[in-house]
């Protein structure tokens, strides 16, 4: 597979690095992305030839969250027995159906313990390359977006939306590269949630992630998932290039299961 004809980078050429940033090397890092392969407790080598093949395209793979249907402990061990098959690093985010068993950090730490860097408040350097971010949260986008304002449990939702673009935040003022990726499971505009009913936007991501990239110019592409009808690309507002790389979107594009950019 070609990679993607546009290139992160070409994004925001031209802009000067944060002070006490380490410039990192000319060669392009070649990042393949993914999200929602939803494996569940039938699914048996569904996506092998996926991660045997990435290598050939890709130098890191990036796992945009909903790898399992719903958090079991089964499902985990069936993405597994496909994802040993990758011989590049990984990267990955946890999604909101990896929550639905209640037990996300058992998921977490059976990923970790095959390989994949999770992102959960942390960042890593891979190749002169940043990477960080986490699963985010819902609230709207732009003036739509939901406030902290009347009843208890609305502003219990806001702060958990809050506390997540925080811990986003977080982890991508760690990174000391002059071009950094940010992962996440939900939109960070309402560009790449176009597709999906109106009424439903406002659950599938937020505009606080979006605020939080903005802030970082090193931030140079932005990947996520959960919008399975959504648009596959967009911008913030600062003009970061965003991609919905949900792999119900990637089948629109073509055979190929992920979707690849030159950082």
């Amino acid at each position: 597979m070609t990679p993607s004809p546009e290139t992160a980078a070409s994004a925001a050429e031209g802009q000067t690095p944060q002070p006490g940033m380490e410039a990192g090397p000319k060669k392009k890092l070649r990042v393949a992305a993914v999200g929602d392969l939803h494996v569940g407790e039938t699914s048996h080598r569904a996506y092998r030839d996926l991660f045997d093949r990435v290598h050939e395209d890709a130098d890191v793979l990036c796992l945009c969250g909903d790898l399992v249907n719903f958090g079991k402990t089964v499902e985990v061990e069936n993405l597994l027995e496909d994802l040993r098959a990758c011989r590049i690093p990984m990267v990955g985010v946890l999604g909101n159906h990896e929550h639905e068993c209640g037990q996300p950090q058992e998921v977490i730490r059976m990923l970790s313990e095959a390989g994949v860097k999770m992102l959960t408040g942390e960042a890593y350097e891979i190749d002169g390359v940043g990477f960080a971010g986490g699963k985010g949260f819902v609230g709207g986008f732009g003036r739509y977006m939901l406030s902290s304002f009347g009843e208890a449990s609305i502003k219990t939702f806001v702060n958990e939306a809050v506390e997540d673009a925080n811990l986003i935040e977080n982890s991508i003022r760690t990174l000391r590269t002059e071009r950094s990726v940010v992962l996440l499971h939900y939109a960070p505009v309402v560009d790449t949630v176009i597709g999906e009913p109106p009424e439903i936007h406002a659950f599938l991501g937020s505009s606080r992630l979006a605020e939080v990239v903005d802030r970082y110019e090193n931030v140079k592409l932005v990947l996520h998932g959960h919008a399975h009808r959504g648009a596959p690309e967009g911008r913030t507002a600062r003009g970061v290039p965003v991609y919905n790389v949900a792999l119900p979107v990637l089948r629109t594009m073509g055979d190929t299961p992920y979707r690849v950019f030159e950082v």
